[in-house]
Order: C-alpha cells, then structure tokens, then sequence
C-alpha cells in the first residue's frame, strides 16, 4: 500500500529532512586526505544526536541482518552500504559516496551524495557530474498524474547518453515511518508505466551510476556492495514530497 502522508506527517518530515541536510553539510568539509571512514561515521552520529535526532541506519534490519553503522561510506568502485572502517583511509583522488538516514519523532529522511578527494580524474568529475544531474532531471519531471516510469525514464535516458549505465538491480523507494515504504523506485523504465504519482506521497529518489558495466555483486561482509568490472560507481539521493503543482525536496542543502 502506498501510503499518503498527512499535513502533520509532512511537516515532520521537513524537519527530519533539514537535520540530515545540515549534517551532510557539515561532513563534507571532514572528507579529505588522510581521513578514516570511521571518523566520518562517528561526527554524523554526534551531529544527529546534537539535533535531537536518531541515526536512521544504524542497528537497521535487513534480511536478518543489522546495520552497524549510521553512515554508508562506498569508495571508488564501491556502489552503496559500505561499512565505515578505522582502517579504511581516504587518499588523494578517491571519490566517496555518502549515504546517511535520520529518524526524527517517528519518521525517516535519507539522502546521498559522492565527493571526491583531493584533485580527482576527468572521469571521475564526469560520473558525479552526471549522476548529480540525473537526479535533477528526475526531480524537475515530478508532478502529480504522472506515472514512476516518468521519472525512471529520464534518469536512465540521460546516463545512457553519456555512455555510463544505471544500476537495475537496486533501485529507492517510499519513506515515512518505515526507511523503506512502497514504492520501489527504479532508475531505469518506461514513460507511462507504473505507479500514478499522487500529491504526499513521499520517495526517496536515488540513482546509482557506473562509469562500466551496470552488474554488481556483494562483498563477504554482506553489506558492501561493487560494481562487477571494477568500475568507478556514484550515487545521489534525496528525500522527495509530491506536491499539487510538482516536487519539494526534503534534504536539499541549502
């Protein structure tokens, strides 16, 4: 069941939407040479706290499984859920994709960004660049009567153009009082296929780019997931409310 959120569950998660773009703000500036991915975990965990918020990842059950973490700290040719690591340092040149959730009275924000390291390669510009504005693209094409194929659509058509490939195999999703709500939200799909968007739904759109092939795999921990080839791999996400006349985004950075 899609659920459609309430003027009261709206504005809460605007709030919890605003802590986690303030706390990815802040992380930012911290993602530089010579840093541990475990000390990038423990300030976003103290700045939620500090906000009167939770960590939304950390302790989440997946298929049994429970997230040890509140940041997701994917590197290089790592696609999404990579565990933070003391050992796990950051070098010049590295890209760094950020995935962090918030929970805040009840209800959920998540959002993702890629940065890079120090001075990074063409190439790797190029894969943030273009999977940034993919997701722009997504978010200028909501309105309510549209369908999710509309959304998917643009976001595959636009990486595809620039020769990088989209992940199929996993895809965002509704948000709300669960991380994960109906709908799945595919960044690959056709116009005027799929669900018909309605004004509260709230989804968190979250295109996962490769500079290769689109196959990943799972690494032995269980969580961090790779591309299959070897290849450079971003990923942007924000937290998204139909309105009547289009899209508010959440987690935008201000």
């Amino acid at each position: 069941m899609i659920l459609i959120k309430t003027s009261k569950e709206i504005e809460i998660m605007r709030q919890a939407g605003k802590i986690l773009s303030e706390v990815m703000k802040k992380i930012v500036p911290h993602v530089h040479r010579g840093v541990s991915t475990l000390e990038l975990d423990k300030l976003a965990e103290k700045l939620i706290r500090e906000n009167g918020a939770e960590p939304g990842f950390k302790n989440y059950e997946s298929y049994g499984r429970f997230y040890p973490a509140t940041l997701c700290t994917s590197i290089n040719n790592q696609v999404v859920h990579a565990l933070p690591k003391k050992n796990k340092i950051l070098k010049n040149g590295d890209i760094i994709g950020l995935d962090c959730g918030v929970k805040y009275k009840g209800y959920y924000s998540d959002m993702a960004l890629t940065v890079g390291v120090g001075e990074i390669s063409f190439q790797a510009k190029r894969l943030i660049q273009i999977t940034k504005e993919s997701l722009e693209i997504a978010i200028k094409n909501i309105r309510p009567e549209i369908h999710l194929g509309d959304i998917s659509w643009p976001i595959q058509s636009f990486v595809e153009k620039n020769r990088l490939s989209v992940v199929r195999q996993l895809c965002g999703h509704g948000i709300g009082k669960e991380l994960h709500e109906e709908p799945n939200v595919f960044n690959y799909g056709d116009r005027g296929t799929g669900l018909i968007l309605k004004p509260g739904m709230v989804l968190a759109i979250e295109p996962m780019v490769n500079e290769g092939d689109w196959r990943i795999e799972t690494l032995d921990d269980e969580w961090t997931i790779v591309t299959k080839d070897g290849s450079l791999s971003a990923h942007f996400e924000h937290t998204i409310l139909i309105t009547k006349t289009g899209a508010e985004v959440l987690t935008k950075i201000n």
